[in-house]
Protein backbone atom coordinates (compact mmCIF):
# COMPACT_ATOMS: atom_id res chain seq x y z
CA UNK A 1 0.00 0.00 0.00
CA UNK A 2 1.20 3.79 -0.91
CA UNK A 3 2.90 5.10 1.82
CA UNK A 4 2.74 2.08 4.16
CA UNK A 5 -0.32 3.58 6.15
CA UNK A 6 0.82 6.79 6.17
CA UNK A 7 -0.27 9.73 5.53
CA UNK A 8 0.05 13.82 5.62
CA UNK A 9 -3.32 15.36 5.64
CA UNK A 10 -3.40 19.57 6.26
CA UNK A 11 -6.01 21.85 6.30
CA UNK A 12 -5.99 24.62 3.81
CA UNK A 13 -6.42 28.01 5.14
CA UNK A 14 -3.74 29.49 7.62
CA UNK A 15 -2.17 26.00 7.02
CA UNK A 16 -0.77 26.24 3.39
CA UNK A 17 -1.37 29.78 2.71
CA UNK A 18 -1.69 32.53 5.33
CA UNK A 19 -4.95 33.61 4.01
CA UNK A 20 -6.99 34.49 7.20
CA UNK A 21 -6.20 38.40 6.56
CA UNK A 22 -8.35 37.99 3.40
CA UNK A 23 -11.13 36.13 5.10
CA UNK A 24 -11.48 38.91 7.57
CA UNK A 25 -11.50 41.35 5.12
CA UNK A 26 -14.28 39.48 2.97
CA UNK A 27 -16.40 38.44 5.86
CA UNK A 28 -16.10 42.12 6.78
CA UNK A 29 -16.93 43.74 3.42
CA UNK A 30 -20.06 41.15 3.03
CA UNK A 31 -21.58 40.79 6.63
CA UNK A 32 -21.18 44.49 7.76
CA UNK A 33 -24.93 44.91 5.99
CA UNK A 34 -26.00 42.17 8.16
CA UNK A 35 -24.84 44.09 11.72
CA UNK A 36 -21.79 41.65 11.68
CA UNK A 37 -18.20 43.39 11.74
CA UNK A 38 -15.16 40.70 13.18
CA UNK A 39 -11.30 41.86 14.21
CA UNK A 40 -9.49 39.31 14.01
CA UNK A 41 -9.19 38.13 17.73
CA UNK A 42 -13.06 37.48 17.17
CA UNK A 43 -12.99 36.12 13.74
CA UNK A 44 -10.03 33.16 15.13
CA UNK A 45 -12.50 31.88 17.47
CA UNK A 46 -15.90 32.65 15.62
CA UNK A 47 -15.43 32.27 11.85
CA UNK A 48 -11.93 30.48 10.96
CA UNK A 49 -12.02 26.63 10.18
CA UNK A 50 -16.21 26.77 10.83
CA UNK A 51 -18.44 25.49 7.69
CA UNK A 52 -20.28 27.79 5.92
CA UNK A 53 -23.34 25.99 7.23
CA UNK A 54 -22.89 26.62 10.86
CA UNK A 55 -21.20 30.05 10.48
CA UNK A 56 -24.17 31.24 8.36
CA UNK A 57 -27.02 29.73 10.64
CA UNK A 58 -25.16 31.32 13.50
CA UNK A 59 -24.86 35.19 12.07
CA UNK A 60 -27.65 35.39 9.55
CA UNK A 61 -30.27 32.91 11.72
CA UNK A 62 -33.47 35.64 10.04
CA UNK A 63 -32.71 34.60 6.69
CA UNK A 64 -34.28 31.35 4.81
CA UNK A 65 -31.69 28.72 3.91
CA UNK A 66 -31.43 29.62 0.11
CA UNK A 67 -30.92 33.27 0.94
CA UNK A 68 -27.83 32.25 3.86
CA UNK A 69 -26.38 30.27 0.99
CA UNK A 70 -26.22 33.28 -0.96
CA UNK A 71 -24.97 35.29 1.58
CA UNK A 72 -22.18 32.73 1.87
CA UNK A 73 -21.52 32.62 -2.04
CA UNK A 74 -20.90 36.27 -2.21
CA UNK A 75 -18.58 36.23 0.93
CA UNK A 76 -16.45 33.66 -1.14
CA UNK A 77 -16.57 35.10 -3.99
CA UNK A 78 -15.32 38.30 -2.58
CA UNK A 79 -12.74 35.92 -1.26
CA UNK A 80 -11.33 34.73 -4.14
CA UNK A 81 -11.51 38.35 -5.78
CA UNK A 82 -9.30 39.24 -3.24
CA UNK A 83 -7.12 36.05 -3.11
CA UNK A 84 -6.10 36.08 -7.15
CA UNK A 85 -2.28 36.34 -7.55
CA UNK A 86 -1.45 36.77 -4.19
CA UNK A 87 -1.54 32.75 -2.22
CA UNK A 88 1.74 32.29 -1.42
CA UNK A 89 3.02 28.92 0.34
CA UNK A 90 4.11 29.61 3.86
CA UNK A 91 7.71 28.49 4.64
CA UNK A 92 9.16 25.37 4.79
CA UNK A 93 5.80 23.67 3.08
CA UNK A 94 7.46 22.69 -0.62
CA UNK A 95 10.45 20.89 0.91
CA UNK A 96 8.03 18.80 3.07
CA UNK A 97 5.61 18.19 0.25
CA UNK A 98 9.55 17.31 -1.86
CA UNK A 99 10.31 14.57 1.16
CA UNK A 100 6.80 13.30 1.17
CA UNK A 101 6.62 12.65 -2.01
CA UNK A 102 10.21 10.96 -1.70
CA UNK A 103 8.76 8.49 0.43
CA UNK A 104 5.83 7.90 -1.08
CA UNK A 105 3.74 9.75 1.91
CA UNK A 106 -0.01 10.44 0.40
CA UNK A 107 -0.75 13.95 1.19
CA UNK A 108 -4.24 14.72 1.71
CA UNK A 109 -6.29 18.78 1.64
CA UNK A 110 -9.15 18.25 4.99
CA UNK A 111 -11.06 21.45 4.64
CA UNK A 112 -14.38 23.47 5.38
CA UNK A 113 -13.99 26.09 2.59
CA UNK A 114 -16.25 25.10 -0.73
CA UNK A 115 -14.24 23.06 -2.97
CA UNK A 116 -14.14 26.00 -5.80
CA UNK A 117 -11.91 28.09 -3.12
CA UNK A 118 -10.06 24.71 -2.18
CA UNK A 119 -8.95 24.39 -5.95
CA UNK A 120 -8.30 27.92 -6.50
CA UNK A 121 -5.90 27.43 -3.34
CA UNK A 122 -4.30 24.44 -4.41
CA UNK A 123 -4.03 25.35 -8.14
CA UNK A 124 -2.80 28.85 -6.93
CA UNK A 125 0.42 27.23 -4.79
CA UNK A 126 0.72 25.10 -8.00
CA UNK A 127 0.26 21.88 -5.46
CA UNK A 128 -3.10 20.10 -6.65
CA UNK A 129 -1.41 17.17 -8.69
CA UNK A 130 0.95 16.16 -5.28
CA UNK A 131 -2.74 15.69 -3.17
CA UNK A 132 -4.58 12.62 -3.61
CA UNK A 133 -7.66 13.91 -2.18
CA UNK A 134 -9.38 16.86 -1.56
CA UNK A 135 -11.85 15.97 1.02
CA UNK A 136 -14.36 19.21 1.84
CA UNK A 137 -16.10 19.39 5.19
CA UNK A 138 -19.59 20.72 3.40
CA UNK A 139 -19.98 17.80 1.47
CA UNK A 140 -20.32 15.32 3.75
CA UNK A 141 -23.25 14.98 6.77
CA UNK A 142 -21.02 16.84 9.40
CA UNK A 143 -18.14 18.76 8.81
CA UNK A 144 -15.34 19.86 11.64
CA UNK A 145 -15.24 19.81 14.33
CA UNK A 146 -16.49 16.54 14.00
CA UNK A 147 -13.95 13.64 13.42
CA UNK A 148 -15.89 13.02 9.66
CA UNK A 149 -13.49 14.96 7.27
CA UNK A 150 -10.65 13.59 8.87
CA UNK A 151 -11.78 9.70 8.83
CA UNK A 152 -12.62 10.41 4.99
CA UNK A 153 -9.18 11.72 4.31
CA UNK A 154 -7.66 8.77 5.42
CA UNK A 155 -10.13 6.26 4.05
CA UNK A 156 -9.27 7.65 0.73
CA UNK A 157 -5.64 7.02 0.47
CA UNK A 158 -6.01 3.70 3.34
CA UNK A 159 -3.71 5.53 5.57
CA UNK A 160 -3.98 4.33 10.12
CA UNK A 161 -4.61 7.31 12.16
CA UNK A 162 -1.40 6.23 14.27
CA UNK A 163 0.69 6.30 10.96
CA UNK A 164 -0.28 9.96 10.32
CA UNK A 165 -0.05 13.41 11.33
CA UNK A 166 -2.46 16.51 10.36
CA UNK A 167 -1.25 20.17 10.29
CA UNK A 168 -4.05 22.75 11.13
CA UNK A 169 -4.17 26.07 12.44
CA UNK A 170 -8.18 26.71 14.17
CA UNK A 171 -9.68 25.04 16.80
CA UNK A 172 -12.14 23.21 15.13
CA UNK A 173 -9.28 21.91 12.61
CA UNK A 174 -7.09 20.27 15.50
CA UNK A 175 -10.72 18.94 17.43
CA UNK A 176 -11.55 17.54 13.97
CA UNK A 177 -8.39 15.81 12.98
CA UNK A 178 -7.64 14.87 16.97
CA UNK A 179 -11.07 13.32 17.33
CA UNK A 180 -10.09 11.05 14.38
CA UNK A 181 -7.22 9.82 16.36
CA UNK A 182 -4.65 11.71 14.42
CA UNK A 183 -2.04 13.43 15.93
CA UNK A 184 -2.51 16.56 15.31
CA UNK A 185 0.40 19.80 14.69
CA UNK A 186 -0.89 22.89 15.63
CA UNK A 187 0.11 26.23 13.15
CA UNK A 188 0.43 29.33 14.95
CA UNK A 189 -0.92 31.09 12.01
CA UNK A 190 -3.97 32.86 14.37
CA UNK A 191 -3.89 31.10 17.43
CA UNK A 192 -1.62 30.86 20.09
CA UNK A 193 0.01 27.37 21.92
CA UNK A 194 -2.23 27.13 24.69
CA UNK A 195 -4.99 27.60 22.82
CA UNK A 196 -4.28 24.97 20.40
CA UNK A 197 -2.79 22.49 22.64
CA UNK A 198 -6.16 22.90 24.57
CA UNK A 199 -8.14 21.35 21.78
CA UNK A 200 -5.72 18.64 21.37
CA UNK A 201 -2.54 19.89 19.49
CA UNK A 202 0.09 17.41 20.63
CA UNK A 203 3.24 20.19 19.63
CA UNK A 204 2.46 23.75 17.95
CA UNK A 205 4.84 25.36 15.45
CA UNK A 206 5.15 28.94 14.28
CA UNK A 207 5.93 27.54 10.58
CA UNK A 208 6.47 24.27 8.77
CA UNK A 209 10.13 25.17 9.24
CA UNK A 210 10.45 24.40 12.96
CA UNK A 211 13.40 21.93 13.80
CA UNK A 212 10.53 20.61 16.27
CA UNK A 213 8.16 19.89 14.02
CA UNK A 214 10.51 18.34 10.94
CA UNK A 215 12.07 15.88 13.69
CA UNK A 216 8.36 14.71 14.86
CA UNK A 217 7.07 14.47 11.54
CA UNK A 218 11.17 12.42 10.30
CA UNK A 219 9.99 10.46 13.15
CA UNK A 220 6.49 9.73 12.49
CA UNK A 221 6.72 9.12 8.79
CA UNK A 222 10.34 7.11 8.99
CA UNK A 223 12.17 9.00 7.02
Amino acid sequence: MSGSGRALLFDIDGTLADTDALHLQAFNQVFAPHGHFFDRDRASKELMGFSNISISERFLPGQSPERQAAIMAEKEEAFRKLASGQIKPVAGLMNLLALADRADVPMVAVTNAPRLNAEMMLSGLGIMQRFKAVIIGDELPYGKPHPLPYLEGLRAVGAAPDRSLAFEDSRSGVQSASAAGIATIGMRTSLGHGELAAEGAVCTAESIEDPDLIRLVGATMNW
